[in-house]
């Protein structure tokens, strides 16, 4: 027999306990990521410079303004850049898992990663990214959601859209891709090639303000969205038949949905390259903590993201003294062997891999 479900009192205080706790961890990163760096800075003069900025005078504030504008041109918008981020794929990740009902679901799968990668290499090959800072992400932002729309186009049959045949369609068009990525660094320059290399390790590096403000509002909106879609998720995992007796158009919440996944991720991406594997983990360990309803898995995962990015993207400019590792390649590391063990847990689930 299976395990009776806790008691919604504990729930309650189970997923008020993880969101305290991501919480804490948000603050303890963010502080430690503004403090850590090639110029030293207090915890004390963080602090103050943050009060000043609001109207408060405090003797903390840093005199230095080398410190200053640090914090304020470098460290600070990179670390909303790292929480936008993470709260975006994490969120998109939750809303991939809802409707396809696996938990090894993630953004990728409906192939706006490698559609983004694509239009980014396009415009670097072509030198589109002469005419501003924003082309390269405009072109990626651009390629993502025309990625997602061809997919869920090729999948739909009589006005419906099957699973499968969405799973399907996204393999092909990752695989279209990865093979239009290739044809394009045969093509581009030596300069242009290392460029498209190092966007697709994905980096947070040189983050402005504007750009990390957007991707924050952007995930907040997101988030917002889908959390409240959460109770037709909910319903979703009873199966598209019981959810449609229940009220639930499946089709018009599988296709706000996976447009809601392409903002979301081709967003993250436009501004930092591909990074990996935030969609997939986040959202299955929040769900083994608080368990499977959206309305607390959602925002919840979107917060857990902000975490592991801000502290990866720390890890990533500390672990190798005096150089930056690429943030997508740190998350794929860890990634890589998390969803082999997630893998390896279904299988001996279902009695493989005795």
């Amino acid at each position: 027999m299976s395990e009776p479900a806790p008691p919604r009192s504990h729930l309650a205080r189970r997923r008020a306990l993880v969101g305290a706790g991501f919480g804490v961890l948000l603050l303890a990163g963010v502080l430690v990521s503004a403090v850590v760096g090639q110029l030293a800075v207090s915890p004390a003069e963080v602090l103050g410079s943050l009060l000043r900025a609001i109207g408060i005078t405090t003797p903390w504030a840093p005199q230095d303004p080398v410190v200053d504008a640090a914090l304020w041109v470098v460290r600070f918008p990179r670390i909303v850049m790292a929480m936008g981020v993470g709260a975006a794929l994490a969120a998109a990740g939750a809303v991939m898992q809802a409707i396809f009902g696996n938990p090894l679901a993630e953004p990728a799968v409906v192939g706006v990663s490698s559609g983004a990668a694509l239009g980014a290499a396009i415009a670097i090959a072509t030198g589109a990214a002469a005419l501003g800072e924003g082309a390269v992400a405009i072109a990626a932002f651009l390629g993502g959601l025309l990625a997602t729309f061809l997919v869920y186009m090729v999948s739909r049959a009589d006005g419906r859209s099957e699973i499968v045949t969405l799973l399907l369609t996204g393999i092909a068009v990752n695989a279209f891709g990865g093979a239009g990525l290739a044809f394009v660094l045969f093509l581009a320059s030596t300069a242009s090639r290392e460029q498209i290399v190092f966007w697709q390790l994905g980096s947070l590096s040189g983050s402005l303000w504007r750009e990390s403000l957007l991707v924050v509002a952007v995930a907040v909106v997101g988030v917002v969205v889908a959390t409240a879609l959460g109770r037709r998720y909910d319903l979703l995992a009873l199966g598209e038949r019981n959810a449609r007796h229940l009220g639930v158009d499946v089709e018009r919440l599988r296709l706000g949905s996976i447009v809601l996944v392409a903002v979301l991720t081709a967003v993250a991406v436009a501004f930092v390259g591909i990074i990996a594997f935030v969609g997939l983990v986040v959202p299955h360990l929040v769900r083994m903590l608080v368990g499977p309803a959206h309305r607390a898995l959602v925002p919840l995962s979107a917060l857990g993201g902000a975490v592991l990015l801000v502290l990866a993207d720390l890890l990533a400019r500390t672990i190798a003294g005096g150089a930056e590792l690429p943030i997508g390649m740190l998350t794929s590391l860890v990634g890589g062997p998390f969803f082999f063990a997630l893998l390896w847990r279904q299988r001996r689930r279902s009695g493989g891999w005795a």
